[in-house]
């Protein structure tokens, strides 16, 4: 898929809010700091499309970005950013929770997980409540370019253990680095596979 058209239309933290075009959207969201926006500008080829920050916690809002004029990158808040408060932590939980189980448009997740860490609890049960809420979803590893290959198959597997002790298989893995690019073409087939099917579906 080539990206040709990449712009920012609207972030708000109401779902009445969002676009009503029926366009599908392609969520993105993970623990902070995980590199999320950093992918999201490696995908669409833009630098300064999703705004990134070395600060966790900076994405607070349900943001949308409209690509080739035909479909939705949606960056969400960054979950389990310990030093936001109480409050706004609610406040990001409600939305978010709301966008994901309601939002008809919304195909599928991709969950950003930083590779060079051990399974983490926040994102195993993010996952698992995915599951429970039947909401697709995709494991993105991010930073690949960060570990050797073997220790980066080492981590993968020490996921698939854990994730295959709640599930009867995996949804779909994916391995990227902002940096590298590494990832990219293989993430944006899955996208537009995923748009001619509906697509097809629409047309019978």
């Amino acid at each position: 898929m080539k990206i040709k058209q990449a712009e920012f239309v609207i972030s708000n933290t109401d779902i009445e809010l969002c676009p009503k075009d029926g366009k599908l959207e392609y969520a993105f969201i993970g623990r902070s700091n995980v590199g999320k926006s950093s992918l999201i500008n490696m995908l669409m080829d833009r630098n300064k499309l999703a705004k990134t920050s070395g600060r966790p916690g900076k994405t607070q809002l349900i943001n949308h970005f409209i690509i080739n004029e035909e479909w939705y990158v949606v960056d969400l808040p960054g979950y389990g950013y310990a030093k936001a408060s109480k409050v706004s932590r609610a406040s990001w939980e409600k939305f978010i929770s709301e966008y994901l189980t309601k939002r008809e448009e919304l195909v599928n997740v991709f969950v950003l997980i930083d590779c060079r860490l051990e399974p983490q609890k926040i994102d195993l049960e993010f996952m698992n409540w995915c599951g429970q809420k039947q909401i697709p979803f995709s494991m993105v590893f991010t930073k690949v370019d960060k570990l050797s290959s073997s220790a980066l198959q080492k981590n993968l597997a020490k996921y698939k253990k854990e994730m295959l002790k709640t599930w009867g298989e995996l949804p779909p893995v994916f391995t990227s680095s902002a940096t590298s690019k590494f990832g990219r073409e293989k993430i944006l087939n899955y996208i537009e596979n995923i748009n001619e099917a509906i697509n097809e579906t629409k047309k019978k």
